[in-house]
């Protein structure tokens, strides 16, 4: 890192600092913007991570989509074009040196509202990009976080002002090394459009049955075709990515809404308790009631 970078990257530090002291999760006044900060390294946590953007001013962190993993620290940004479930942990972080991050969640018709003002084209490739990246940070975006974690300070400019910048950051990501993901998501008619349409409806019913040629059909896709353009945007199977929406939340209602297995099992749509528990440790790596000894309310808290 230059030292203009690690400059900005320590001014937002101290920002986030500010605003998070005593706490782990901030959700600001600021549409979509929240912070974090954790003082020592994390468990694995699931959770259902939206789509956003994500930077981390100081310390480091590891996201699993499916069998793939995705680091960030100080020097870059995560971004998911998509909703994921995900399991990630925070590997670098001290009292002394806490991690403090940053994530501001997408709107996909403001992105299709800029690429539109700023002639912003997309061109198709021949396969889907994954939803998700890796991008180096630039000192342009770090400061555009840094005007927008500052208005905190004057609340009455929130309404005009962050808008503006949100709308700044935006468009930069867009022109980014990583902004072609993010294209093929909000062009009205690609095919990766058509496919957060279908992520959209799985998230809204993945309690229910899921049959994916009727999903298949009202995306106007063939079955094959719809099988894998999901896969090479979510690296899972439309099935796959509907068993990891349960299994997040019941996870989660074990850990946070003191729900016994059965219940759990049943309300993020399993009929089989023996199904659920195999699908659980498979997906966790160890059986509901070992998990629910194993990691505790603080733990279990939402990371970014």
């Amino acid at each position: 890192m230059s030292n203009l970078e690690i400059g900005l990257n320590e001014i937002l530090g101290r920002s986030i600092a500010q605003w998070t002291q005593g706490q782990h999760h901030v959700q600001t006044p600021i549409t979509g913007l929240s912070l974090s900060r954790w003082e020592q390294p994390t468990e694995p946590t699931s959770y259902v991570m939206d789509a956003s953007l994500c930077l981390i001013a100081q310390g480091q962190k590891q996201v699993m989509l499916g069998q793939e993993m995705y680091t960030y620290d100080a020097s870059h940004f995560l971004f998911t074009a998509v909703d994921f479930p995900v399991i990630a942990q925070i590997t670098e972080a001290s009292p002394e040196r806490p991690y403090l991050s940053m994530l501001l969640k997408l709107d996909p018709h403001l992105l299709a509202q800029i690429m539109l003002e700023a002639q912003i084209s997309f061109k198709p490739a021949h396969k889907d990009r994954k939803g998700v990246a890796v991008g180096t940070l630039t000192p342009d975006m770090v400061s555009a976080f840094i005007r927008l974690i500052n208005l905190l300070n004057t609340p009455q400019d929130i309404p005009v002002l962050a808008p503006l910048i949100i709308k700044e950051i935006f468009y930069r990501l867009l022109i980014s090394p990583q902004g072609e993901r993010l294209k093929q998501i909000v062009t009205m008619g690609t095919t990766g459009h058509r496919i957060i349409r279908a992520i959209d409806w799985i998230k809204h019913q993945f309690t229910q049955p899921l049959c994916v040629e009727e999903l298949a059909k009202r995306m106007g896709m063939s079955v094959s075709s719809f099988h894998q353009h999901f896969r090479d945007i979510t690296s899972m199977s439309p099935l796959q990515y509907q068993k990891s929406l349960r299994l997040t939340e019941a996870r989660r209602l074990l850990m946070t809404e003191n729900r016994d297995i059965s219940a759990a099992s049943l309300q993020v749509g399993y009929e089989s308790l023996s199904q659920f528990s195999r699908e659980y440790k498979r997906f966790f790596g160890v059986p509901p009631s070992e998990d629910i000894k194993k990691l505790s309310l603080s733990t279990f808290s939402s990371q970014q």
